[in-house]
């Protein structure tokens, strides 16, 4: 079994980000960026399918600027055969996204892609289900555990009330949640060997793309601060501040 596994580079997750003086979006200079920490999830999945003798080749594909090969030698180091950098310049929306997935899973044909359930840069939510969408292929989104026993793939799903576990026919796509595994650090041998892994360099052209923005950016700004709180005697007093301020 082939497995893709997307991945995207973002504002590392210890990093506060910062917008911009004329608020036109998040300032990215000189700032440490890292993997999506739901695809490092992704990557990890794919990497114990193929401990288990499950999957038999991991390809992973970052869609976005030069440096982005890096996030690609990370999941490479983590386990993964070999990349595709699908190289582009500025943000590249979801369904954008989905689509050039779409012609890298026709070019690729694996029987599984798993990815994370969001970036945590613009949280959409949304490429896996587009991209089950576009390919007509069944999904499991927010998964918690996968199983894959032949062309059947069974996922554990995180939902309102409770955990949900749906059965798939493959080839399926699956995104991943927080509590799916643990990923791996990758080891100063294993960081090596990625050196030497092969990574593709692709255009959205390639996949007949149009990668315009459909949406605009009207403003980018901080949240309000929060304000101070206040200590109070007793039950009562706390009853009359939160009806004096309209809370209740």
């Amino acid at each position: 079994m082939k497995v893709l596994v997307p991945v995207k580079r973002v504002i590392d997750y210890n990093v506060k980000p910062r917008v911009k003086p004329d608020q036109t979006g998040v300032d990215l200079a000189n700032v440490k960026m890292s993997m999506n920490p739901f695809c490092e999830i992704a990557v990890e999945e794919a990497v114990r399918l193929k401990e288990k003798g499950v999957a038999t080749e991991i390809v992973v594909v970052s869609i976005g600027v030069q440096q982005a090969q890096e996030t690609l030698r990370t999941a490479l180091a983590m386990g993964a055969d070999r990349g595709i950098l699908v190289k582009t310049e500025g943000d590249v929306e979801p369904l954008a996204v989905a689509k050039i997935l779409k012609g890298v899973v026709e070019a690729e044909s694996p029987e599984l892609v798993i990815l994370g359930k969001q970036a945590i840069d613009d949280d959409s939510n949304q490429t896996g289900q587009m991209l089950a969408a576009l390919l007509d292929w069944p999904q499991g989104t927010f998964a918690s555990e996968v199983t894959v026993d032949g062309g059947k793939v069974s996922v554990t799903r995180e939902v309102d009330g409770g955990l949900q576990t749906v059965a798939l026919d493959g080839p399926a796509v699956v995104t991943t949640d927080l509590r799916l595994n643990e990923p791996r650090y990758a080891s100063l041998p294993n960081i090596m060997k990625a050196k030497k892994k092969p990574i593709d360099e692709k255009s959205p052209d390639d996949f007949g793309v149009d990668v315009s923005p459909r949406l605009a950016v009207v403003k980018v700004s901080e949240p309000p601060a929060r304000q101070a709180g206040e200590k109070v005697e007793d039950v009562a007093a706390l009853v009359a501040k939160l009806k004096s301020a309209g809370a209740i």
